[in-house]
């Protein structure tokens, strides 16, 4: 049997600028559909420290977080991961902003926030400072007064019955023109994507910690047959931080 090549990681002999990263990590044909999903691991696989998936985060995790944000349609979060990381309004800087421009994008990224329950209040600066109309993503068996409350800050998609559809949310924001769908969480929801095959990349950062037992994975919820083939795209070092990046093999860039 052959045996399988191995490689040492080496450093390049000049650090990636912004302009390398966002031409690693871009997607040639943005006029398909295409979901990443963003997470952070410990050494020993735990998504959060603290209960928190932000305080694993380095420098180097935050400036590639920031720049993805920029090359996507659609920022996509789940509602209990919105609220455990005190999200706020989906706004880029300036300098992001004039970069978007310069690449033909609309100057911020639509954030879709996902909820079956719809526990999310429509007076929130999320929505009422929003410099684009956010987007909820829910079921048909979502209170339909609370529906009625949201629509009035938020556009109102239907994904479902009962639960949240990966693949219906997939079309439909698709169908809006938000082909890069960039989705950073949480775990439960990452675990939906998986079962419905909706991921075509991961871009997950390794933190050189050992939290140790009872913090959870990046994907959590109910256990399913699904096992899913990727492949390394890239690996990006920057001091004790890893940051990789894996493309589903049926991917139509490889």
């Amino acid at each position: 049997m052959t045996e399988p090549r191995i490689d040492r990681l080496r450093s390049s002999t000049a650090p990636v600028s912004d302009d390398d990263i966002l031409d690693l990590y871009t997607v040639a044909d943005r006029s398909s559909a295409w979901l990443r999903v963003n997470f952070i691991s410990s050494v020993d696989g735990a998504a959060t420290s603290s209960g928190l998936s932000g305080d694993l985060g380095t420098a180097a995790d935050r400036r590639v977080f920031d720049l993805l944000r920029r090359l996507c349609d659609v920022v996509i979060v789940g509602a209990g991961t919105v609220r455990a990381e005190g999200y706020g309004p989906m706004r880029l800087d300036e300098e992001a902003v004039d970069w978007r421009r310069s690449h033909g994008l609309t100057a911020q990224p639509v954030f879709a926030i996902v909820s079956s329950s719809l526990d999310l209040d429509p007076a929130s600066p999320i929505f009422t400072d929003a410099p684009v109309r956010p987007i909820v993503v829910t079921v048909d068996a979502a209170p339909a007064a609370r529906r009625a409350e949201l629509a009035d800050v938020a556009d109102v998609l239907i994904a479902g019955s009962n639960a949240v559809d990966p693949m219906s949310m997939r079309r439909q924001l698709a169908e809006r023109g938000l082909h890069q769908m960039h989705c950073e969480g949480g775990p439960r929801f990452f675990a939906d994507l998986i079962r419905d095959n909706a991921v075509d990349e991961l871009c997950l950062t390794i933190s050189s910690v050992l939290e140790g037992p009872g913090a959870p994975r990046i994907v959590s919820g109910q256990a399913f047959d699904a096992r899913r083939a990727f492949y390394v795209a890239h690996v990006l070092t920057a001091e004790d931080t890893l940051l990789l990046r894996y493309l589903r093999n049926e991917s139509p860039l490889r």
